[in-house]
């Protein structure tokens, strides 16, 4: 939950927040809804929500299904990163394996393994919880789960999967985890859920 603060800024506006300040949890109420768009996966629709004051705000809210991504390193502290085209942005992106949760019952590491398998080819014999990540919660309800897996091994060439569309057009590099972060730093990486992944990483190393 929210930090209770402790008390207000001694000469800027604001709230002196205590160390364990946080998301919370809150539904404003919806006075009316109306669907644009249904897919398997994504939706559009448009909410109406009523502010503490009672004011109304009509708000666009994108609904994917959600999604999830693979910090991988190999055994010499190398990061698995993908090149792939993203027509919205009209660029051949540098990301982390991911996917989206399009397989109904399926739990994220299942996910993240499968993806791991069919973007880059590679298993990984240890997983770990890593990251959650909302994109841009302005106007989306995705929330994408990140793990961080090592222990890798290759796929069996006869085992891989026959990749289709834009990733039939994918890269995979191996990258010094070091420079993934100077990547990051000087813009050369902009997807963002490879570097709130990256950062995190070289953050928890260096505390």
């Amino acid at each position: 939950m929210t930090s209770a603060g402790a008390g207000p800024h001694p000469s800027l506006p604001g709230l002196l927040a205590s160390p364990d300040l946080a998301d919370q949890e809150a539904a404003w109420p919806v006075a009316a809804s109306e669907s644009f768009y249904d897919t398997p996966y994504v939706s559009l629709r448009r909410d109406t929500i009523v502010d503490p004051t009672g004011g109304e705000h009509p708000r666009a809210v994108v609904q994917p299904r959600g999604a999830v991504g693979v910090l991988a390193l190999d055994d010499d502290d190398r990061l698995l990163l993908v090149a792939q085209y993203r027509h919205a942005v009209g660029r051949r992106m540098v990301e982390l394996p991911a996917g989206v949760l399009d397989v109904e019952g399926e739990d994220p590491l299942t996910t993240a393994a499968r993806e791991l398998a069919e973007e880059a080819d590679v298993r990984a014999e240890n997983w770990e919880h890593h990251l959650v990540v909302r994109s841009s919660p302005g106007y989306t309800s995705e929330a994408l789960t990140v793990f961080r897996a090592t222990g890798l091994s290759p796929i069996p060439p006869e085992e891989r999967t026959e990749r289709h569309a834009e990733e039939a057009d994918m890269a995979q590099w191996w990258l010094p985890f070091d420079a993934a972060v100077d990547a990051v730093l000087d813009g050369r990486i902009s997807n963002g859920l490879a570097i709130g992944s990256i950062l995190a990483e070289h953050a928890r190393r260096t505390r």
